[in-house]
């Protein structure tokens, strides 16, 4: 009785832990060489947002939002 307890409690831990490895990963945004990934809303400061271009960054679910824009020029 003891030990299916135990395996039960390290299988509902092991499921948590998941959970929040996987909520952290789908915030942390990357973006490639020919774009700016451009984070705004609270970004620290007295800034309303944030440039990043080719690199990463960790958005706040609530207090942050983030677009993408293409630095590919415009052909006509």
């Amino acid at each position: 009785m003891f030990e299916t307890n135990v395996v039960v409690l390290i299988s509902v831990l092991v499921f948590i832990v998941f959970l929040t490895l996987l909520g952290i990963m789908s915030r942390f945004k990357k973006c490639k060489s020919d774009e700016i990934l451009v984070i705004y809303g609270k970004t620290g400061g007295n800034k309303s947002s944030r440039c990043i271009q080719g690199g990463a960054a960790f958005i706040i679910p609530v207090l942050q939002g983030y677009a993408y824009m293409s630095l590919k020029p415009l052909q006509f």
